[in-house]
């Protein structure tokens, strides 16, 4: 039955709302980051100004800015890398191979997902100092891989399900082993969860500034860290902090674009044609 008019506006009415409270701290960070610190603090409200690149070119021009950036794209990728190929494998060791306590550790996986990344800062920079990864990139990379497994893995462990067994068998008949049936068939099927789990490990990875504040110095820190070194006793630099926000909102956005093509095209692709 076809919607009426007046619920098929209140639906559409309703999802424009949602758009723009999502996209309103957005638009705020990125007008403020086109504003002199004068603009800023200035109590009336200023829909039309004269905008000015000048916190970009401050942000942008300090020789710090790009050891941060190759710090947090290091981290970004690396980590995204090792818990997308550990979480895949561990997933599917789950579903195909059976064991006792199988279905309670993937429910664990999940509920280890729950415990706030600030309740591990005081315990995992002992644990880290003990082991000499703090103040390194390496420390700070397993330490992301640590938190998001559980939840790549349970994420995964349900497209892995909805593989029909079927298919790995008529494959290991025409002559493929495990690893290529995993790789051929397995892979190619839930390419949405790897691009939905790519996208969630590298946002956390990308973004996290708890930790990293904790287990990096001056030489390994990430672009949310140095962000906060424009807090200062004289005062906040508004305008820098969110020029640089700007700049970190940059790649999450496109790797989330891109990935979503991902999406649609795994959504939309059938393992049989006909």
């Amino acid at each position: 039955m076809r919607r009426r008019p007046a619920l098929a506006a209140a639906h559409y009415a309703a999802l424009v709302v949602m758009a723009l409270v999502c996209v309103a701290p957005i638009v705020v960070m990125f007008a403020t980051s086109l504003k002199l610190q004068t603009q800023i603090f200035n109590t009336a409200i200023e829909i039309f100004f004269t905008p000015t690149l000048e916190n970009y070119r401050e942000v942008l021009g300090e020789g710090s800015f790009a050891r941060y950036l190759s710090n947090s794209l290091v981290v970004g990728i690396v980590s995204t890398a090792i818990t997308l190929v550990l979480g895949t494998m561990s997933a599917y060791g789950l579903v195909r191979f059976r064991f006792r306590g199988r279905t309670a550790v993937a429910y664990t996986t999940l509920l280890l997902r729950t415990v706030p990344l600030a309740v591990l800062a005081v315990p995992v920079f002992m644990l880290w100092s003990r082991a000499g990864l703090v103040n390194s990139l390496t420390g700070l990379v397993l330490l992301y891989v640590a938190v998001n497994l559980p939840f790549t893995i349970w994420l995964l462990y349900g497209f892995i399900l909805q593989v029909p067994i079927e298919l790995e068998e008529a494959a290991a008949i025409d002559g493929c082993g495990p690893l290529r049936v995993f790789l051929r068939v397995v892979l190619p099927l839930i390419r949405p969860g790897l691009a939905a789990a790519a996208i969630f490990t590298f946002r956390i990875a990308w973004n996290e500034f708890i930790l990293a504040l904790v287990l990096t110095d001056r030489a390994t820190r990430t672009l949310p860290v140095a962000a906060s070194l424009y807090i200062t006793d004289i005062g906040v630099d508004w305008g820098k902090i969110m020029a640089l926000g700007s700049l970190i909102a940059i790649p999450p956005l496109v790797f989330t674009f891109v990935a979503a093509r991902q999406i649609i095209t795994g959504l939309t692709a059938g393992a049989v044609k006909g």
